[in-house]
């Protein structure tokens, strides 16, 4: 007799999404965070957070817990497979990101399922929350399962899905404040998922009827927002020649009830410039070609080209020399007031600019240095040289901090100023996207 109950957890992966989720399950349940980043497990025992998502308060109060409990609710963080061999559930929150050729890149998320494959045991629910194309839960990762643990599926083993829904760098908007989708593959499965969510989401749950719809959902859901800012963006390029500003033509119709109020801009990180991918990998594998969701990836994949050709534009019809000219980029992060790089269209921005021969400087406050050098190869300025005579400044990521910049003083000295953000005074700036 199967006993469909959810007793102790280890999440696997823990970033922007696995971190905050293990914290919440560890008021309830016993919950290792896995990370095969060693220098990662160090700072989390420690209590710290480099991604600045982890509430520290709630983070140092479940790992006391751990230890005052015994272990019956709390978290420890481990790299270690043995620490999480004996649980009876396994939350995969690892990255999905694309290729070169932007098709799905399932390799994390492989590794992973083969990692847990080898320790699986009888009874265990195995729940991913990482985005993928409808089907891709039962036909790559059970087949993995099954194979790598001899267990029968729906039988020995049990899986669910529950797409993550984090928005990182959004304090408002958290993991207990969002609805969570949960799915199961059967009936008791999906209860016993939706239970354990139920006891976090302040916001309550949807159960959905299957892992396919739970999956569908998330692709469609950023594909959604995709579209909308494409269609602004596509806007953006059309007023540019129109000779009008976009942010004012936005406004005006924002005055209807149900205009939607989408901005133009630079379109990356983690979930809105790589899910569409995922859904029409699937169309494409089912003889269906999408028309509407690649066109809206390439309009919002053209921006940081557009961004840089305006630019260089505007410097040319104030007198600026482009080869040697000096232009200063402010942030690099895919969104304000966070640290977060992944998918950052700035780093295509510069790769523009340099191509004309002009020195860039990029500063953000937020971005780790290292970081970005490691897997950009790009150096982030300490700060910005207030000596230093810059030709053109793009306002990339609108950072509280670059508030108090002192744009007056660029205009006065004939620095082309662009920002992509509306962020400035429109009186301070030559153009805005």
């Amino acid at each position: 007799m199967i006993n469909y109950k959810i007793k102790s957890i280890a999440i696997i992966g823990q970033g922007y999404v696995g971190l905050p989720l293990a914290i919440e399950l560890a008021k309830f349940y016993p919950v290792t965070g896995f990370d095969i980043n060693e220098n990662r497990v160090v700072e989390l025992s420690k209590g710290n957070d480099y991604t600045l998502e982890a509430n520290l308060e709630d983070l140092k109060s479940v790992l006391d817990s751990q230890i005052k409990t015994n272990f019956k609710i709390g978290y420890k963080a481990s790299s270690t497979i043995e620490d999480i061999r004996n649980v009876n559930t396994y939350i995969l929150t690892v990255p999905t990101p694309i290729d070169e050729f932007k098709s799905p890149d399932l390799e994390p998320l492989r590794k992973a399922t083969k990692m847990i494959g080898k320790i699986l045991k009888k009874g265990d629910f195995v729940i991913y929350e990482s985005t993928v194309y409808p089907g891709c839960t039962e036909e790559v990762c059970v087949p993995i399962l099954e194979n790598e643990s001899s267990l029968i599926f729906n039988r020995d083993f049990f899986v669910g899905y529950s797409p993550e829904r984090i928005n990182p760098g959004d304090k408002v908007n958290t993991l207990k404040n969002i609805v969570k989708v949960t799915s199961g593959s059967n009936q008791q499965v999906a209860d016993e998922v939706d239970f354990m969510y139920n006891k976090i989401i302040t916001a309550g749950t949807h159960k959905a009827s299957s892992i396919k719809v739970a999956e569908a959902s998330k692709s469609i859901e950023n594909a959604q927002r995709d579209l909308n800012i494409s269609f602004v963006n596509e806007l953006a390029l059309i007023f540019d020649r129109i000779g009008i500003d976009t942010t004012e033509v936005l406004e005006a119709a924002g005055t209807k009830f149900n205009f939607l109020k989408y901005k133009p801009g630079l379109v990356g990180g983690h979930c809105i410039s790589v899910d569409p991918y995922y859904l029409a990998h699937k169309a494409e594998q089912l003889g269906y070609h999408p028309q509407v969701i690649l066109s809206g990836r390439r309009v919002n994949d053209f921006m940081p080209s557009f961004v840089a050709g305006k630019v260089i534009k505007l410097m040319i019809a104030k007198g600026h020399v482009i080869k040697n000219s000096n232009i200063l980029i402010l942030g690099f992060t895919f969104k304000e007031n966070c640290p977060d790089t992944r998918n950052t269209k700035v780093a295509e921005i510069y790769s523009e600019l340099i191509q004309y021969e002009s020195n860039v400087d990029i500063y953000d406050p937020w971005a780790n240095k290292q970081d970005v050098f490691s897997e950009f190869k790009l150096n982030l300025q300490n700060h910005v040289d207030n000596q230093k005579i810059y030709h053109a400044v793009i306002i990339a990521v609108a950072h509280d901090e670059f508030k108090q910049f002192d744009f007056k003083k660029y205009k006065e000295q004939g620095t082309v100023i662009y920002d992509t953000k509306s962020f400035i005074d429109r009186g301070l700036i030559d153009a805005r996207l």
